[in-house]
């Protein structure tokens, strides 16, 4: 290919953002400086923080930013070679200038029996973020009970299928369809699921987990938030990673948990969870679940969407809720 296509954000959204605030440009595919390598995009990552990012976070006019994961067309960086398979951030493109070593750009190791979406999901910025949430955050152990938000989600399925290895005693997701919730214990090893429509969190939650849960990865924030609170038992602990329910209402404060003196009275402990601040981990969570991958115990959740030009359609689905696991989507094979 000749020619390249970059998305950029033309207007900054109010509310629930529209296809008309992006816009495509198309330009020729540079040639590689020295110390850089041309990457050909095959995946893209579309990630419920785009949507923070587009209140300010994000410039107008210029390409987006976001995971990628592409294939050397042209190096002349060391250690880069034609045909190598490189992770980079570089984002909302069909093609990306990368420096190795520089904003996460690495290439991708050789594992047999891996497929190249676990690498944009499991074994990604997704499946680090549920590790770190777990391991780290959580001090996570065998028997304990844990409550996922959004547990359908990108992280949501990725943490519950890294509790299920780490011996996770009862298991409980949120999710926001009955099919969904029915995806959630018949395929991904929940105990039990509910759907947040069908009244207040923390009453369904409290049936859900009748003794009470001892940890919780929040993905949403809000209701779900003040529901876990309410529920989780004296010295419980909270990994917070997200909180999609706000995340349209950038221009408006967030209701914050009504119950939030609980937190001491409880003596519970709630730490926010930013990956970037763990990129050391990512070889402990290749260790820890390749193998798995590899014998097939472990499958990538993901849902993938066809083509460039539905870049945008793939982020607004996402943010409705209409994927399983991780967003992704497919540029070229």
């Amino acid at each position: 290919m000749t020619t390249q296509r970059t998305l950029h954000l033309a207007a900054r959204p109010h509310g629930f953002p529209t296809a008309g605030l992006f816009s495509v440009d198309t330009s020729p595919v540079p040639e590689p400086a020295p110390g850089t390598a041309v990457v050909e995009n095959l995946y893209l990552s579309v990630d419920p923080y785009h949507r923070e990012e587009m209140d300010g976070g994000w410039e107008l006019g210029v390409p987006l930013e976001g995971r990628a994961l592409g294939r050397v067309t042209a190096s002349r960086a060391p250690g880069f070679a034609e045909g190598d398979l490189v992770l980079h951030r570089e984002g909302w493109r069909t093609h990306a200038v990368v420096v190795p070593g520089e904003g996460g750009v690495r290439k991708v190791p050789a594992y047999d029996g891996v497929p190249l979406t676990a690498y944009m999901s499991a074994l990604g910025g997704t499946g680090l973020t549920a590790y770190v949430a777990l391991t780290r955050t959580l001090e996570f152990r065998a028997g304990q009970d844990l409550f996922v938000s959004a547990a359908a989600g990108g992280v949501g399925t990725a943490v519950g299928r890294m509790a299920r290895l780490l011996g996770a005693g009862r298991l409980v997701g949120s999710a926001g369809t009955p099919a969904k919730v029915a995806r959630l214990t018949g395929e991904l090893g929940f105990d039990a699921a509910f759907d947040y429509h069908d009244g207040p969190v923390g009453e369904l939650l409290a049936k859900a987990a009748p003794d009470g849960i001892d940890a919780y990865v929040d993905n949403v924030g809000g209701d779900h938030l003040e529901g876990a609170i309410s529920v989780l038992r004296e010295h419980g602990r909270i990994a917070w990673v997200g909180a999609i329910s706000q995340y349209h209402s950038a221009h408006e404060p967030p209701a914050a948990p009504r119950n939030l003196f609980a937190i001491v009275e409880k003596s519970l402990r709630l730490e926010g969870v930013m990956v970037r601040n763990y990129r050391d981990v990512q070889q402990e969570l290749e260790d820890f679940l390749v193998p798995h991958i590899q014998r097939g115990a472990v499958v990538p959740d993901v849902t993938v969407v066809d083509g460039f030009e539905r870049t945008v359609e793939g982020f607004l689905g996402m943010l409705r809720g209409e994927n399983t696991g991780k967003m992704l989507i497919r540029v070229t094979d």
